[in-house]
């Protein structure tokens, strides 16, 4: 899964910066349900990364059934967190 392509199918766009709040809405939506739906890990994970860094993310527990997929989830975000202090000086 490529950005380009997942802001493309659940915005219409790859510039969020015009994205209607009802679009925006609709499109978190849409990759909510697709999340429930995709029974592939890779892609549950690469869906629950990109609500991640939107916000809309539901709860690791929820999103995935097997510890190892909560794990890197985890990971995930202390990767985010991490990078997002290395600008800081």
């Amino acid at each position: 899964m490529q950005l380009d392509d997942l802001l493309q199918r659940y915005f219409a766009t790859t510039d969020l910066s015009g994205v209607a709040p009802d679009t925006w809405s609709a499109g978190i939506e849409h990759c909510r349900v697709d999340l429930g739906l995709e029974e592939d890990r890779g892609k549950r994970f690469a869906l629950w990364s990109f609500l991640h860094m939107f916000g809309s993310a539901p709860d690791l527990d929820v999103a995935f059934e097997n510890e190892e997929d909560r794990e890197a989830a985890r990971n995930f975000i202390d990767l985010l967190v991490a990078s997002e202090g290395e600008g800081e000086a």
